[in-house]
């Protein structure tokens, strides 16, 4: 110290650190107070930036209290340098940590308000914030007097030899950043690989996509392997989809009368069951004469992939229900085969009734076996 320390020199000192603690409370309490505020609104920006803020100002309300109270004190000239010093690297590092945290979240706040889902692509996220962060530790590099420029060219030949070193995780996360530049895959997708790997991308980060299947197990799948298969992305361009269900009926069914109960069916199941689309327009499409029945398709509207399932079987049981209701047969294939005494008689698919055989040929000198005759009869 300069001087010797009297009353003169406390008082002020412990006026301006107290009054650098009592700001630091009300700030504290009036950033609490916004941020319920903040809770009530639709942007999630605002929540970020008040959260940020109830960290920072505090740390500057008590760093600038303490500056003052050193200020007053009598102290040398090497000291109050110091003391300044220490004070302005702290608030570099708080400021640097609130920025990172303030960005981050508004990257996270806009991928998850353009993907429509809880999740967050974590790539954008993390790069963000380890830039910013690098930009702080510089700037207190250079505040305590440490030249930089030799420790940048450092890092340029040095980088030059980890990229060399890790090519595989630069190419997974070069091809992360391709993917959701382009927008083919975003968190929340329903996507199916040609590999046979298919679900929910839950998140897109640095090195690997992890996707969510329909039984909840997670699948990890490197950026690199993603952007080189070939894909499905079953939310994209839109997130409705029809699926088809295909139905056989009989061919003495009156086949209009049978499209009105189908397409009944399909109205009922629109409007009651949840995922389904219930403007979807009823669509019946008889297309082949098979063997035992008439085929036709049924098109049916659901909201995403997943929910097709449910809407298929609800469907399928409504619809079986309606046709016995209505006495609209669905058959089975039948066929009959006859072993005969020196003759061999090969099935053939039948439409009339059980007891009617179809003759294919004759195989002469066959050893005599005693006569048999199986015969499956039609299911109704």
């Amino acid at each position: 110290m300069t001087d010797d320390l009297t009353m003169d020199h406390v008082v002020p000192a412990g006026i301006a650190l107290g009054a650098g603690l009592l700001g630091a409370f009300l700030l504290r309490m009036l950033l609490r107070w916004l941020a319920g505020h903040a809770g009530r609104t639709r942007w999630g920006g605002d929540d970020v930036i008040v959260a940020a803020l109830r960290t920072m100002a505090p740390w500057a309300a008590l760093s600038a209290g303490t500056a003052g109270a050193a200020a007053a004190l009598p102290l040398t000239r090497t000291v109050q340098h110091n003391v300044n010093q220490v004070l302005t690297v702290l608030l570099i590092f708080v400021a640097t940590v609130t920025a990172a945290r303030v960005i981050a979240g508004l990257v996270r706040s806009v991928t998850t308000s353009r993907s429509g889902v809880a999740g967050s692509a974590t790539i954008f996220v993390n790069i963000t914030r380890i830039l910013v962060l690098a930009i702080g530790f510089l700037v207190m590099l250079q505040t305590l007097g440490i030249s930089i420029a030799p420790l940048l060219t450092a890092l340029g030949v040095g980088g030059l030899a980890v990229a060399l070193a890790l090519q595989d995780t630069l190419a997974n996360l070069f091809a992360g950043i391709h993917i959701l530049a382009s927008k083919t895959v975003q968190p929340g997708d329903y996507i199916q690989l040609s590999s046979g790997e298919e679900g929910y991308v839950e998140d897109i980060n640095w090195r690997q996509t992890t996707i969510r299947d329909l039984s909840n197990n997670l699948v990890v799948i490197p950026n690199g392997k993603l952007a080189q298969s070939n894909m499905t992305n079953f939310m994209r361009p839109e997130q409705q989809l029809t699926i088809l269900v295909q139905v056989g009926v009989s061919y003495d069914s009156d086949l209009e009368h049978v499209e009105r109960v189908t397409i009944d069916v399909v109205s009922e199941v629109m409007t009651e069951i949840t995922g389904a689309v219930p403007e979807h327009e009823p669509a019946v499409r008889f297309h082949t004469f098979g063997d035992s029945r008439i085929g036709m398709t049924v098109i049916l509207g659901v909201g995403e992939f997943s929910d097709q399932y449910r809407i298929k079987h609800e469907f399928i049981k409504r619809l079986h229900r309606r046709y016995r209701t209505e006495g609209i047969r669905i058959p089975s294939p039948a066929r009959t085969v006859a072993l005969q005494q020196g003759a061999v008689v090969f099935p053939q698919q039948r439409t009339g009734p059980a007891d009617e055989t179809l003759h294919a040929g004759f195989v002469p000198n066959l050893p005599p076996n005693p006569s048999r005759v199986d015969a499956e009869h039609e299911i109704s």
